[in-house]
């Protein structure tokens, strides 16, 4: 942490940045390494650019305590797992420096003969799965799920955060290291073994995190940032054992070493005695999720360091510098200057990088955002008003006040028809007309499918001569009557395709879209987008969450001609594609200023009137996917309650006003499905495809403990990663299936849409798919 004992300004920090690059250079540069056109050093040599850039951005802006080892080439927990050494054996690794090969290995699969299969990853195919894939706490962010052993060894495997401290030291910055805490890595850790508790290794694992420590110690950094987001949960007297244990270890270990303990993404709640009783020397609180524990500073131990998380750090509404600061100055009048950091609430990784980079937003709108640089400047601007008075800061803040003002009262926000559709729900609107059971038996005699029905998700590869046709249209290079007819034939071959290899249900492929959000949003009131708003959601897998800023309907239909088109080239079913109210609402930057459940009515019942068209216009399978609906989740138990029952009506609002032979699928990725089973029955779909390929079918337990009586399509094999499962060991997967649930039950499909991936891949991909239904269709 940098000095200020002028208080010219307070102490800025930040906790963490964007790592993808302005013009997403690093999604570039990834995809250039994993296609084999550039080399490993190339790559390296874009990382050290970007972090060399991140370093010097957040200097200019006014940052005074800037972060290290925030950057990551893939994820932060993957590097943990790297940094202590936890590399399961199948990816061929056991000691020495950890190659770059194997860390993609572990982040994204791979081909080829290299790897015997082991610990826990036993299949047929050829080369090995990544690991198991999940969201960051309730964030869109994804990070990979350590896999942990009882019989688990930690070494120092990867010195990437000495390393990157060093070389911010070499340009001149003295920066605070960012780590996963240690508790937070256990918590979020897994075992194959279900008796077994990875927080059990903890004493395994502290020595590791204290040889990094004492390194960096050596060689000059003065504080670390460890960041324990698992204090925002409902902890069990292990966990806070647990905290008690590291905190008093690494303090008598590395006693040179200042610790800023990072919790966010909610309030300490009832581990705030924990918390701050632990022996760091600064702990940071999460202002903007839970403002009530700005009364809470009282309690805190006089010789803390407190940072203040006063920012949104995962939304991109411009603050209200004045309201902030009329909360602030009294506490900090209490504390004491010297005590006090300003920061934002978590990472801005969660946010994009730079308004000023959208030369096409409207105006308006534009005015009441703030994206990272801009929030790091409010940041600067409330350590000047909050160490030398208010006039120092004295635009920013007018500034400020205006925006706000203008935002309250614009009439581009509320819609009086909108809100008297809101009010007007009632509960013939939430339910099927006849239960699952009557609908099923309707449904089997319409489409008349053969047992273990296969499908996809519902993209196809959007390929280069896609993008490229897409940005010509943009640009108006390519006109509307060309741009039809080339989606057209894209379309027409992705149907053909599938119906010659024998899928039974097919999709369109959904070359239209640019985004399964952005496409919908779009034809929607009340949303704006952005040009580079990109945020990370894995990897190289970045989006751009669109703005939603007004009330919601919905002026036209949105996707019946695509269906219609596509309908028109098969007699097989053609599913109509649809995204859902909740993930509208969780992948969008969603206004605050209304409570969240009231914004997914209003898109439901926009949703709802594309699924009325949709039957009108014939179509017989509606699915409505809620890829997001467990992220939403709360992250204390106290409250999942009140979000899962109007996520779930909102669901039904859009699902329910069709007959019963119309067959509404949805789709859920990457989830822990024990914690939400029963919202998932109440959503009453006939179909859920879930990701299972991964955990091995683990997850289809949550549906067999709860006796699912719906039908389910689990992913047989893992979208995420490069590798094609071959005919064997999608047959496995499926044995292990039918060992969960009935084969009345079960459909067969991907683990999610296939947008991502290429035609090489998927095709052979698919093939083997459909030969595994063929083969578990044969009698026993």
């Amino acid at each position: 942490m940098s000095s200020t004992s002028s208080l010219s300004s307070l102490a800025v920090a930040t906790l963490g940045t964007p790592r993808i690059g302005p013009r997403r250079e690093l999604k570039l540069a990834l995809e250039s390494f994993w296609s084999g056109a550039s080399d490993q050093q190339a790559l390296i040599e874009v990382g050290v650019g970007l972090r060399a850039a991140n370093w010097a951005r957040q200097k200019k802006l006014g940052v005074t305590v800037i972060p290290s080892n925030d950057f990551s080439f893939y994820d932060q927990v993957l590097d943990t797992s790297v940094m202590v050494g936890a590399i399961p054996d199948v990816y061929g690794w056991t000691s020495g420096p950890v190659p770059i090969a194997t860390y993609f290995a572990m982040a994204r699969g791979t081909e080829g003969h290299n790897h015997d299969a082991a610990c826990g990853h036993a299949h047929h195919g050829h080369g090995v799965p990544a690991q198991e894939m999940t969201k960051w706490f309730d964030t869109n962010y994804h990070y990979m799920v350590p896999e942990l052993s009882k019989d688990q060894k930690f070494t120092l495997a990867s010195r990437k955060p000495i390393e990157e401290y060093e070389e911010a030291k070499a340009l001149g910055y003295q920066t605070r290291p960012v780590l996963v805490g240690p508790v937070t890595f256990l918590k979020l850790a897994k075992s194959k073994d279900a008796s077994f508790e990875p927080l059990s290794l903890l004493d395994r694992l502290l020595p590791v995190y204290i040889e990094v420590l004492r390194e960096l110690a050596a060689r000059g950094a003065e504080w670390v940032q460890i960041d324990e987001p698992c204090l925002v949960l409902d902890l069990d007297g292990a966990a806070e054992a647990a905290l008690r244990r590291a905190y008093a270890s690494i303090a008598i270990a590395v006693p040179k070493i200042k610790i800023m303990l990072a919790s966010y993404f909610g309030g300490l709640g009832g581990n705030r005695d924990t918390a701050f009783a632990l022996p760091v020397a600064g702990l940071h609180l999460d202002l903007v999720r839970a403002p009530e524990q700005l009364d809470d500073l009282a309690r805190l131990p006089s010789d803390r360091i407190v940072s203040l998380g006063v920012i949104d750090g995962r939304n991109i509404w411009r603050a209200d510098l004045s309201h902030i600061l009329d909360r602030l100055e009294p506490a900090i009048a209490k504390l004491g200057k010297e005590r006090v950091q300003i920061a934002p609430s978590c990472s801005l990784l969660h946010a994009p990088i730079d308004l000023g980079l959208e030369g096409g937003l409207d105006p308006e709108v534009k005015s009441w955002l703030a994206f990272s640089v801009q929030k790091i400047k409010e940041l600067a601007a409330l350590g000047t008003a909050l160490a030398c008075g208010r006039n120092q800061a004295e635009s920013m803040l007018k500034a400020s006040d205006a925006a706000a003002a203008a935002r309250k009262t614009s009439p581009r926000i509320h819609d009086a028809t909108v809100a008297q559709r809101v009010a007007d729900i009632d509960a013939s609107m939430r339910r099927r007309a006849s239960p699952f059971e009557e609908r099923a038996e309707v449904q089997r005699a319409r489409f008349n499918l053969p047992p273990f029905p296969t499908t996809t998700i519902g993209s196809f590869p959007q390929t280069s001569e896609i993008r490229k046709a897409r940005a010509a249209h943009a640009k108006g290079e390519l006109s509307d009557a060309d741009y039809k007819v080339f989606l057209q034939n894209q379309t027409k071959r992705a149907v053909d395709w599938q119906e010659a290899v024998g899928l039974d249900v097919l999709v369109h492929g959904e070359f239209e879209r640019n985004d399964m959000v952005q496409y919908f949003g779009e034809q929607l009131s009340g949303f704006a987008f952005t040009e580079h708003g990109w945020v990370q959601s894995y990897g190289s897998r970045y989006v751009r969450p669109p703005i939603l800023f007004g009330d919601v309907s919905r002026p036209e239909p949105m996707t019946v001609k695509w269906w219609q088109y596509a309908q028109s080239l098969t007699e097989k079913p053609m599913k109509a594609m649809l995204t859902g109210p909740v993930t509208i609402l969780n992948w969008s930057f969603v206004r605050d200023d209304i409570p969240r459940s009231k914004t997914c009515r209003q898109i439901a019942l926009a949703i709802r009137d594309e699924v009325t068209d949709l039957e009108a216009a014939g179509a017989g399978m509606i699915q409505i996917d809620e890829a997001a609906l467990r992220e939403g989740l709360p992250l204390r138990r106290s409250e999942w309650k009140t979000y899962l029952d109007w996520a779930v009506d909102c669901f039904r609002i859009c699902s329910s006003g069709v007959l019963d032979e119309t067959q509404i699928h949805t789709h859920m990725c990457y989830s822990e499905f024990n914690d939400i089973i029963d919202a998932i029955g109440t959503m009453d779909a006939d179909v859920i495809s879930i990701e299972t390929s991964r955990s091995k079918m683990e997850l289809l337990d949550a549906f067999r403990n709860y006796r699912y009586p719906n039908q389910i399509g689990p992913g047989v094999y893992d979208i995420h990663s490069p590798r094609v499962p071959e005919v064997a060991e999608i047959t496995e997967l499926l044995k292990l299936a039918r060992q969960r649930l009935s084969d009345a039950q079960l459909w067969i499909n991907p683990d999610c849409g296939l947008k991502t991936r290429k035609w090489e891949e998927v095709r052979p991909a698919l093939a083997n798919m459909v030969a595994a239904a063929r083969e578990v269709r044969k009698p026993a």
